[in-house]
């Protein structure tokens, strides 16, 4: 098969399989006719139709089909072999009937068991055309044919999108209904602060310069204020900034001040023992 032709039947078995629901294996409905033009053109339908079709194939048969091979005589004896390897379709006729009337009465209004219509028979094409979403396959000078879409298929194939297009129209109504109604507006906040998982704390003993200064200055006592006291013999009670303080009045390093200390407190153990 050419390409070209392969790509247009693949087309044609896609728009059938998307708006009229065929599936893989497609169900072939053959018919006496095909059966005998197959064997005079020296056809395989099994192996050939696959490629016609884009697609694996379910071959079938009615019992009305195979009973007009049969009546037609021993010569259409090879005829009946090749339907014999077709699966039977059941077609409720108790009595049999001619096979374009049976496959007519098969397909129905719709066909809503998607059959693909293998005939030669051209009366039974035209009345097949005039339903919708029907393939039809023949043998065209020894070559497998897929018909194009009749008018009932576009038709039909129109209406059904039609009908999708119309049915999303309310959605998209109330889609914008929604976003037309003004919705509150949000509060934007500031900018946060930083994590405080990530900020590192501050030692609660350890003070600021500025702050270590204040409190030297407010602490410390003035030398003047000290002198004073010291002349006017006042006693106080000594603490441990008064080493500080004694510096300041003697002027001296720290060494110094603590050597006079020492001695002055002996003098005044010694004064007592004469006492005693």
């Amino acid at each position: 098969m050419r390409q070209k032709r392969a790509k247009a039947y693949r087309k044609l078995m896609h728009l059938y399989s998307l708006s009229f629901g065929f599936r893989k294996p497609y169900q072939v409905l053959f018919d006496s006719e095909m059966c005998k033009s197959a064997v005079a053109h020296k056809l395989d339908l099994i192996k050939q139709l696959p490629l016609v079709l884009q697609g694996e194939i379910k071959p079938m048969i009615t019992q009305c089909s195979i009973h007009e091979l049969y009546t037609q005589g021993k010569d259409q004896q090879p005829a009946v072999d090749l339907a014999k390897l077709f699966e039977r379709r059941k077609c409720n006729h108790r009595e049999a009937i001619p096979g374009d009337d049976c496959l007519h009465s098969v397909v129905g209004e719709a066909n809503k068991h998607r059959y693909v219509i293998a005939t030669q028979s051209q009366p039974l094409r035209v009345k097949l055309r005039g339903i919708p979403g029907t393939p039809i396959v023949h043998i065209n000078r020894s070559v497998i044919v897929l018909e194009p879409p009749s008018e009932a298929t576009v038709n039909a194939k129109e209406e059904a999108e039609e009908g999708a297009l119309h049915a999303l129209e309310p959605e998209l109504v109330q889609s914008s209904a929604f976003a037309s109604v003004e919705q509150p507006r949000k509060i934007r906040k500031g900018p946060k602060g930083p994590n405080p998982l990530s900020v590192k704390k501050k030692a609660a003993n350890v003070l600021s310069p500025s702050k270590k200064h204040s409190k030297s200055k407010k602490t410390e006592p003035s030398p003047k204020s000290h002198t004073n006291d010291v002349k006017a013999g006042m006693k106080r009670k000594r603490s441990p900034n008064d080493e500080s303080a004694d510096d300041v009045l003697d002027g001296n390093a720290g060494g110094q001040s603590i050597k006079k200390r020492r001695r002055k407190r002996k003098s005044k153990a010694q004064v007592i023992t004469d006492a005693g």
